[in-house]
């Protein structure tokens, strides 16, 4: 498993790579197993669009994001594990925010929240789904109840 992450720091990155195939002929269960395998291998993102292709066939845009030294690996994995006969690709440029993770104490216990920054102010901020969802499991209480303990103890910092 590739172990590649971008910096934390605010920056623009000229070195990825969208790769794209249309599917007609695969179930979704194979896409699932595809997709783990394309985030084990190192891509940075990978996700699914219905799509219809040519005689109206319903299929899947399968796209990723990856970084130009990853190609070959995501190539193998694309040829290997789907139906498509060929895949497309070009150079992306990501601007990517700077991240920072803080720690929300709620009455059920603690949760990360991500949040994005930018020119020094927090501009977005997000509640770790998995603390979250066990939090509610544990406590049986509704999932959106965490969260918005979680969103008034942040507000509560400002």
């Amino acid at each position: 498993m590739n172990s590649y992450r971008p910096p934390n720091k605010e920056h623009i990155d000229n070195h990825m790579m969208k790769m794209e195939v249309n599917l007609d002929d695969i179930s979704g269960e194979w896409l699932g197993y595809v997709m783990d395998m394309l985030f084990n291998a190192g891509a940075n993102d990978v996700f699914y669009t219905p799509i219809y292709m040519k005689k109206n066939r319903p299929g899947v845009l399968l796209q990723l994001l990856c970084r130009e030294e990853a190609i070959e690996e995501m190539k193998e994995i694309l040829l290997r594990e789907t139906t498509t006969l060929g895949i497309r690709y070009y150079p992306l440029t990501v601007h990517r925010m700077e991240r920072v993770f803080t720690k929300v104490d709620t009455q059920w216990g603690t949760v990360t929240v991500k949040q994005g920054i930018r020119n020094g102010e927090v501009f977005q901020s997000s509640p770790e789904y998995e603390e979250c969802r066990q939090i509610a499991e544990d406590h049986s209480i509704p999932l959106k109840r965490v969260y918005e303990e979680v969103w008034s103890q942040l507000q509560t910092r400002d």
